[in-house]
């Protein structure tokens, strides 16, 4: 999402050291010494952020992306690996149960979710999906687009589509791995230099979560989103955005 805002925003630039550096994180902005006041070479001004929909700063415009806690928890473990951890240091049952599940700094990702999810009504708000823009990445960026009021002036949201597919962006994997905070927070984290923690995983990820670790993520599920949301799965939630979506247009 941060690549697609930023090919947009400026008709496919990629004078960046790392997408951070062109869309920075609010919260990793002091440590990386990032300015959020300084210019962004091109409006509108944007910003990463894992804050929930009612901790969130003020006065913006916001585009939130959920995806299904199961792969959440996957992608959590393969990007802290290496980052908060050494590879192979903490398995992925130990971290699921005694770490995702506890929540990070931002918070537990089921809140998280139902605080984005309570906001999908609102106009300054734009809810999407992580699978459909998977799915359809062309209709994401046409949305997100829309959202932002740009206009496909020189084929920029053709640009921003084709520099935000998985190939692109793996192909020029150093502007996207996070190397700007790997440099300001290895030596915090306890971890030697070089480490290393690609956003680009595999779609095979989930497939090594066990039976016992599924289970208990849907009766995490059952007991925080279907109890208050009253969503049986993540699918019946995906399938109701996409609903209420297309009746928004």
């Amino acid at each position: 999402m941060q690549q697609i805002v930023y090919g947009l925003r400026t008709g496919g630039s990629m004078d960046f050291a790392e997408i951070t550096e062109a869309v920075p994180w609010i919260e990793l902005a002091h440590d990386l010494g990032h300015d959020l006041d300084a210019d962004q070479g091109g409006p509108p001004r944007a910003f990463k952020s894992h804050k929930n929909g009612d901790e969130i700063q003020q006065g913006c415009r916001y585009i939130a992306v959920m995806r299904d806690p199961k792969d959440v928890a996957m992608s959590f473990f393969h990007f802290f690996s290496g980052w908060y951890f050494e590879p192979g240091d903490i398995s992925l049952d130990l971290f699921i149960r005694d770490f995702f599940l506890s929540g990070s700094n931002s918070g537990r990702y089921w809140p998280h979710l139902i605080s984005w999810w309570n906001r999908r009504a609102d106009e300054i708000t734009l809810l999407l999906c992580y699978e459909d823009m998977k799915a359809d990445l062309p209709a994401a960026a046409r949305r997100v687009a829309g959202f932002l009021g740009i206009t496909d002036q020189n084929g920029a949201i053709d640009i921003a589509i084709r520099q935000a597919g998985i190939e692109f962006m793996r192909n020029h994997g150093r502007q996207f791995d996070d190397h700007l905070i790997h440099d300001a927070r290895d030596a915090a984290s306890g971890l030697p230099p070089g480490t290393h923690a690609s956003k680009l995983g595999s779609s095979s990820e989930r497939q090594t979560l066990t039976p016992a670790l599924r289970m208990l993520l849907d009766d995490v599920w059952r007991n925080e989103i279907k109890t208050t949301l009253g969503y049986a799965s993540y699918t019946d939630m995906r399938a109701a955005l996409n609903v209420n979506s297309l009746a928004k247009r």
